[in-house]
């Protein structure tokens, strides 16, 4: 970890300078490869191996290495900048001010400990006089715009059919388990976790003075009434159909629809002046609409109360806090919790993540960075477009299509162009819960004004410290914050093979997201609409089909298999994006070599790059609900997956057959 962070330190150091061409002073040197691995049976094993079984992940963590784990030195990062400001003395209603004071709020751990649970009392209270289904929708309204969702999923964003315009979107929610069949699976893994989860919500219970037996019948009450609201969930595979999301529905349809519901009220409490919304899920809402005639108003406010607690628990005294990380150990497998200092600077950042981001970039991300990326995106549009050329399975009319899409892309770098403003939104120094209250209240309003208005194409979906990328399809963009602009995505010093084979590879998938089996479903505009000729989509999907088939034969843990329908859009991006990286590298005078560097000639470096980019371990308990819920392959198969589908991987490390990654070239998947 401690070499993590130098990397880190010395990338933003060395991006003071910028680079068109491999350095002859200074270059990153390739290490650590395990020899006695035999490429072609396990690529990632090969590159990664040595790191891979000398690490160690750190107690406080899930895992480590590259990705969503590089999140944690950057988090080392934002807490040296959130320590000075909150140090300082800043202007009232600065963004030091804001950033500094919430930071402290939340490091007093003393003030919040003494009030306990004071600040969910006067909730509570308000939950135990409700008095009908009436009161109880109202009350439900009051919380959401304070952050606390129950079974109201409200989001706004563009409409589907017209994405210029932002509309109200109702999605199925209203559980406490990660995803449905947390609710009915009965293997030992998950039975365990079903028990944590109840135990945590009677600990809450007990910590608002219920007595024991009471608190353990509640916290059995909310798991049942969630079960039930389960049923109707669709399954993270089936939330991946595009078309079956969008339901617009006139209110006057959805009162006759679902009466309990009040929609004509409930939407008015919520601040939404509407004639109609989009119900993501219609079945989630039809049985909650069943469920509120059915289940008696005493179990109902069991049920609030638990989602309440479970929702603030993290903002109240040390006990809270402490039942919260029992049931994420379980979860996870996390064996300690996180230091408070790297809790809060995540707060910050989710709460002011735009103010935190301004002294970030500031302090760590210089423009040559960012203009050497817009070369890197030009560079693999123009590969894309290549391989949109040569195909031989698309109609000239649908690659007509195909790149006019391409290039009407809107490509995001580093940190947008203008910052949102804070200055409604009022910070003490004394006070961490009415802070976490104050901003959740903004991003309410902030969101709620968006709502029948033109959509904001210069907005970030991310905040710029994030180590992450991103495709947003209903804006055709492709989003590269500041945080995964550096080792071992990025870096100037590196040689072409490096970067086109790390961020290069990144650009290359974010990309095709918009050519995937979501993404082709977008027009150049961000609209649902289709731009294929039948017979070209039937064959589009009957590729896609082959790589569901390919990934569901993976296996992760034990007899855990990857799950194929789930992961199709990402690793049709992988595989793609390996691709696309590759024929832009080879436009490089490097890539156009055989010059070695370190023994390895450039085509060699460009897939170690690939491997060393996916270098993460984790721990089995995190892995496990990974699989069930994330739509990423794991680390290895985003490295083995792909590559043991391109060609030029197998000339470069002279794979053969009997290779375990070995395919014949006729079963090699090839989308794009």
């Amino acid at each position: 970890m401690k070499q993590l962070l130098l990397s880190v330190l010395v990338l933003f150091l060395a991006l003071a300078c910028s680079r068109n061409s491999v350095p002859t002073t200074s270059r990153v040197v390739l290490t650590g490869i395990d020899d006695t691995k035999k490429p072609g049976d396990d690529f990632f094993a090969y590159a990664n191996s040595i790191w891979y079984d000398s690490v160690q992940i750190p107690a406080s963590q899930t895992g480590v290495g590259s990705y969503s784990f590089l999140n944690y030195p950057q988090r080392v990062r934002l807490q040296g900048i959130l320590d000075s400001v909150s140090a300082s003395r800043n202007a009232p209603g600065s963004i030091g001010q804001k950033v500094g004071d919430f930071y402290a709020s939340g490091m007093d751990l003393a003030a919040i400990n003494k009030r306990g649970y004071e600040p969910i009392r006067p909730l509570l209270a308000r939950i135990d006089a409700v008095a009908d289904v009436a009161a109880l929708l109202k009350l439900v309204a009051e919380e959401q715009k304070a952050g606390n969702g129950s079974i109201m999923g409200l989001g706004i964003g563009p409409d589907n059919k017209q994405s210029t315009i932002n509309i109200a979107q109702f999605s199925q929610t209203g559980l406490g388990l990660p995803e449905r069949d947390y609710y009915f699976k009965a293997d030992e893994s998950t039975g365990t976790i079903q028990k944590a989860y109840k135990k945590y919500l009677t600990t809450l219970f007990e910590l608002t003075g219920t007595g024991a037996a009471a608190a353990e019948k509640n916290a059995t009450v909310a798991y049942d009434i969630e079960k039930q609201l389960a049923s109707a969930h669709k399954t993270n595979i089936e939330r991946r159909d595009v078309k079956a999301n969008y339901n617009k529905l006139a209110v006057t349809t959805l009162a006759q629809r679902q009466p309990a519901l009040r929609w004509p009220t409930l939407l008015s409490d919520l601040g939404l002046k509407v004639d109609s919304v989009n119900v993501r899920q219609p079945a989630y809402y039809d049985k909650l609409n069943a469920l509120l005639g059915s289940v008696p108003l005493e179990e109902w406010k069991a049920y609030l109360k638990a989602h309440a607690m479970t929702n603030y628990a993290n903002y109240l005294s040390q006990p809270f806090v402490d039942a919260s990380f029992a049931y994420s150990k379980v979860l996870t497998g996390q064996a300690v919790k996180q230091t408070r200092a790297e809790e809060m600077t995540q707060a910050v950042d989710r709460s002011l993540g735009d103010a935190l981001a301004q002294l970030y970039v500031k302090k760590y991300f210089p423009e040559s960075a960012k203009k050497r990326m817009e070369v890197l995106v030009a560079n693999l549009e123009k590969a894309f477009e290549a391989r949109i050329n040569r195909l031989d399975w698309m109609s000239d009319s649908t690659k007509a299509k195909a790149k006019e899409k391409l290039y009407a892309f809107t490509e995001k770098i580093g940190y947008p162009d203008k910052w949102r403003d804070y200055a409604q939104v009022d910070i003490k120094r004394d006070a961490y819960f009415e802070n976490r209250l104050a901003t959740t209240r903004n991003e309410y309003l902030y969101n709620l004004a968006k709502v029948g208005q033109p959509v904001d194409r210069t907005e970030w979906h991310t905040t710029p410290p994030t180590v992450t990328a991103y495709n947003n399809p209903s804006g055709n963009e492709i989003v590269f914050p500041a945080g995964i602009l550096q080792p071992p995505y990025f870096d100037v010093n590196a040689d072409d093979a490096l970067n086109y084979g790390g961020i290069g590879m990144v650009i290359g998938h974010e990309i095709t997201h918009s050519f995937d089996d979501q993404g082709a479903q977008f027009d150049k505009y961000g609209n649902v609409a289709n731009w294929w000729k039948p017979e070209d989509y039937a064959k589009f999907k009957a590729r896609t089909q082959q790589g569901i088939d390919q990934y569901n034969q993976f296996t992760v843990l034990d007899s855990v298999h990857l799950k194929g329908p789930l992961t199709v859009g990402e690793n049709t991006a992988d595989i793609a994006g390996v691709a696309i990286a590759y024929d832009a590298f080879k436009l490089t005078e490097q890539g156009k070599s055989t010059t070695k560097l370190d023994g390895f000639t450039p085509d060699q470096r460009f897939f170690i790059s690939i491997a060393r980019i996916w270098r993460v371990k984790t721990r089995d308990e995190y892995m496990r609900m990974y699989v069930n819920t994330n739509p990423h392959s794991p680390a290895k198969w985003r490295v083995n997956g792909p590559l043991m589908n391109f060609t030029p991987f197998y000339k470069a490390f002279n794979v053969q057959p009997g290779d375990k990654m070995y395919k014949p070239e006729s079963e090699r998947i090839i989308v794009w």
